[in-house]
């Protein structure tokens, strides 16, 4: 099966899956203080029920909580199972995955593994580089939005304004590290930040959680 698996998103789903396995319902993801259970858990309520409103939407979080508490309740390894077999679940079809997937999956996969004691960063084929970068291209304008600064990225011989103006920000990384960091995990993303001390102050101080 896994031999045609082809999106970055299906891939880092089976992969997530694979190390949540291995780590353990109970071990630490950088999402605290979820353990690996509840983060599977949210990933399972996003995609299967409307209560998933309550991630997003303030006034109804109290429904996202009761719908992770009673998946929760369910055996460990038959929710990582049913996270990864989507079926005909919308974010899982095939023409949709790579759309609202591919950062969700490779950035939660990364909350497991880099919040162990001794990890490492992966080195991903050129091809998924590209994929993420295109993907932060598109998302982290919004994303920059909260540094209330002007933001450049630079990965080798590609650069972006995210947020324009003059001077600026300049956030220099691999597009994986460059996701990681627009999706509020700057302190285990390996980003070099230049600029004004002022700017990358405040740059340093932004909230890019989601």
């Amino acid at each position: 099966m896994l031999g045609r698996v082809t999106s970055l998103a299906r891939r880092e789903r089976q992969a997530l899956c694979d190390t949540a396995l291995e780590l353990g319902p109970d071990a630490a993801t950088l999402c605290d203080p979820w353990h690996v259970k509840q983060l599977i858990s949210h990933l399972v309520l996003r995609e299967r029920s409307p209560r998933a409103i309550g991630f997003t939407v303030p006034p109804f979080a109290r429904l996202a909580e009761g719908g992770m508490a009673k998946l929760e309740d369910k055996d460990f390894v038959e929710l990582v199972e049913r996270f990864r077999s989507p079926g005909l679940v919308p974010f899982g079809l095939r023409g949709v995955e790579p759309a609202f997937n591919t950062l969700e999956h490779f950035v939660h996969h990364e909350d497991m593994r880099r919040a162990q004691a001794e990890w490492s960063p992966r080195e991903l084929p050129e091809a998924d580089e590209n994929t993420i970068w295109s993907f932060v291209m598109l998302l982290g304008r919004v994303m920059a939005r909260r540094a209330h600064v002007p933001v450049r990225i630079e990965s080798g011989s590609r650069s972006a304004a995210l947020r324009g103006g003059k001077p600026a920000v300049v956030v220099r990384g691999r597009p994986s590290e460059l996701a990681l960091l627009l999706n509020g995990r700057g302190r285990v993303a390996d980003v070099e930040c230049d600029g004004p001390a002022d700017l990358v102050a405040t740059f340093h101080k932004a909230d890019f959680s989601v």
